[in-house]
């Protein structure tokens, strides 16, 4: 058995945008990437707002029609298809808790809804027990049951959505930004309990999120993306202790430490100039724009990523 669960290659996502009566032009919300996630682990993928991170999860699960690419899961093809089979192996976490829970159902019917599309629960009383369980394991009560989604606040519509992902038992969850809605003293809980699903279950993680530290906690391996393209991938430690591409340094620097004597002597990386516009994006690297080691060579061509030792992938001219 292969420990590559979910191998994504050369995946595109362009939508088109209108610019006159009749012309589009592409907007390249993900533009050729390539990454995979092992057999119970946890890829974090991180970067700024707009870079495409929740579009590459949504285009996993076919929620977007891929523009170009292949998406591989167990060493199958994941098509149009055969997608609605394989969802019971690949859900998501969606990052707002407010429009992705339907408000005429009660908890209850959609924790269960994923039981009784792949007909999971030969019972009443066994599609009850089971959501009570998983209702449980996320913090909500069984009297909650009976209510509807506008009846809570945000984190618990969350958990709501937790729940209902983890009704199939999938073996890979694309969790997008997951706890960015609950209230810091809950988030830690709300992680701890992704750490031991994957400890009982196995269970594989596509984590999306712009908190570093929570990223680089609950991670095995972080990806870090700017306009549509990975420009960095490795170890979280050694993305952490070492990072290569002057995007990821700038991010980093950016990472709050509770010690004001490091805080002190650390130096900020401010980044200059505007993000691009994915419309018109620049020629060759697209962050050469914002780049203190931009040269001559950065302006003609897109760099690819390559090893630069101990598995550790950047996309860069100049390291």
């Amino acid at each position: 058995m292969s420990e590559t669960l979910v191998e994504v290659k050369n995946l595109k996502q362009y939508f088109p945008v209108r610019v006159g009566l009749t012309k589009t032009i592409p907007l390249k919300a993900v533009d050729n990437v390539s990454f995979t996630v092992g057999r119970g682990e946890t890829l974090g993928l991180v970067g700024e707002s707009g870079c495409g991170k929740t579009t590459v999860g949504r285009s996993i699960l076919r929620l977007y029609e891929p523009t170009a690419g292949e998406v591989i899961f167990d060493g199958e093809a994941v098509t149009g298809k055969n997608i609605q089979r394989m969802r019971k192996q690949m859900q998501m976490v969606f990052q707002d808790p407010y429009s992705s829970l339907d408000p005429r159902m009660t908890v209850e019917d959609i924790i269960g809804e994923p039981l009784d599309v792949h007909h999971l629960c030969s019972n009443r009383k066994e599609r009850r027990e089971k959501i009570l369980e998983l209702m449980n394991y996320v913090g909500l009560n069984a009297e909650h049951a009976r209510r509807y989604a506008h009846e809570f606040s945000g984190g618990q519509r969350q958990r709501i959505g937790i729940a209902r992902a983890l009704a199939v038992d999938p073996q890979f969850i694309v969790c997008d930004e997951p706890v960015s809605a609950l209230d810091v003293s809950i988030q830690a809980q709300v992680i701890n309990m992704f750490e031991e699903l994957q400890d009982k279950l196995g269970v594989a993680y596509l984590f999306i999120a712009h908190d570093l530290l929570v990223v680089h906690h609950i991670s095995k391996r972080i990806a870090v993306m700017y306009l549509g393209k990975i420009v960095e991938i490795a170890d979280a430690d050694e993305l952490n202790g070492h990072p290569v591409h002057p995007y990821t340094q700038s991010l980093l620097s950016a990472v709050p430490i509770p010690d004001p004597e490091i805080t002190r002597a650390r130096q900020r990386i401010l980044l200059e100039g505007d993000v691009p516009s994915p419309l018109k994006m620049p020629s060759g690297c697209a962050f050469r724009s914002r780049c203190r080691f931009a040269t001559e060579k950065c302006t003609q061509e897109c760099p690819a990523l390559r090893d630069v030792g101990g598995n550790h992938f950047v996309a860069c001219w100049n390291r």
